[in-house]
């Protein structure tokens, strides 16, 4: 008898920036948010802790061949640092290691800022997804051993802090690039103060290219979902079939989701015809026409009416094709 092959999901296509909440894994999260579109793939760009909250982009369907543009973009993060413990995790979930009577002035902090602007050396945490000698720190460290992890150079566009509620706490805002660790930063601050610091509170306030307003929430998906389960009277064996198309089922839930596009951005996007868009799609390089074209980029995308259609470089003003999009 022939297997039968595994059912494949719908070809829904797009980004769909989760505000995920505080104790869900990023990667239960893509998990949830695969199975309530039913869609055939997904994929995050950027872990985020199970203590953390806020936004965690989700690409859907062929927006995964997007998903580096995003791990690349800048991301925003407002956080609390605990003043006079540090912990095995750097943050609430892991045990104390140290502890200090010490609590720095609010101008001691302040002084401190610019030692972790611009681009800094930086050491994961020891609970960390970062792979020595191909495995994870964080399975290493599980098992009592003491990582040792290279420092590395990451960005840091701004550090602001918004307030000291009282002198076991402060809040504050960074954007950094890819590969920073804010648990590691709290870490290091209180080394440099003296005075032992550790996460208390993280949210991802933004990941370039996608905003607050694009954010949607668990409640809000799990309300859009219900308008897509099967309705109509169950047959004899008991079950509901759907005789709804798949567009008019999913409508609410599609209708929270973000333009593929929107992750490329970062790139100088090029206009073609439906003709030009064919000839890409087969693999094809096209001459690319109009005043606003550029003649060279190692890295473009092309749109046809608006849809994207493919990844590219352009040389000598021509379009030659890396990725290509169907466009469903």
């Amino acid at each position: 008898m022939a297997r039968r092959g595994k059912k494949k999901g719908r070809p829904v296509s797009g980004w769909l920036v989760f505000d995920k909440p505080v104790g869900m894994g990023s990667t239960e999260a893509v998990s949830k948010i695969k199975w309530l579109f039913k869609a055939d793939k997904a994929g995050h760009a950027g872990t985020l802790d199970p203590l953390a909250s806020g936004m965690l982009p989700i690409a859907l369907g062929e927006a995964t061949k997007t998903v580096p543009y995003v791990m690349d973009g800048a991301k925003i993060y407002r956080f609390t640092i605990a003043w006079g413990e540090a912990r095995s995790t750097d943050d609430l979930e892991g045990h104390v290691t140290a502890t200090s009577d010490r609590r720095p002035s609010e101008a001691d902090i302040r002084a401190l800022l610019p030692d972790y602007t611009g681009l800094i050396m930086q050491v994961p945490p020891q609970f960390s997804a970062v792979k020595i000698a191909g495995e994870r720190a964080y399975d290493i460290a599980r098992e009592g051993e003491i990582v040792d992890i290279p420092a590395r150079e990451v960005e840091i566009g701004r550090l602001d802090l918004l307030d000291c509620p009282d002198e076991n706490s402060a809040v504050f805002e960074i954007e950094c690039g890819k590969g920073t660790y804010v648990r590691s930063l709290a870490r290091d601050m209180g080394r440099d103060l003296g005075c032992h610091g550790h996460i208390a509170v993280l949210r991802r306030v933004e990941v370039d290219p996608f905003v607050a307003d694009d954010l949607v929430t668990l409640e809000a998906l799990e309300a859009a979902a219900a308008e897509a389960r099967p309705q109509g009277e169950p047959g004899e064996d008991g079950r509901i079939v759907d005789t709804r198309p798949d567009k008019e089922r999913f409508a609410a839930l599609d209708a929270l989701v973000v333009d593929t596009g929107a992750a490329l951005d970062c790139l100088p996007e090029v206009a073609v015809s439906d003709d030009a868009a064919q000839r890409i799609r087969l693999g094809n390089p096209v001459i690319i026409r109009g005043r606003d074209a550029p003649v060279e980029a190692s890295e473009a995308y092309a749109t046809a009416r608006g849809r994207l259609v493919a990844i590219g470089a352009v040389e000598a003003g021509m379009f030659k094709p890396k990725r290509v999009f169907t466009g469903r």
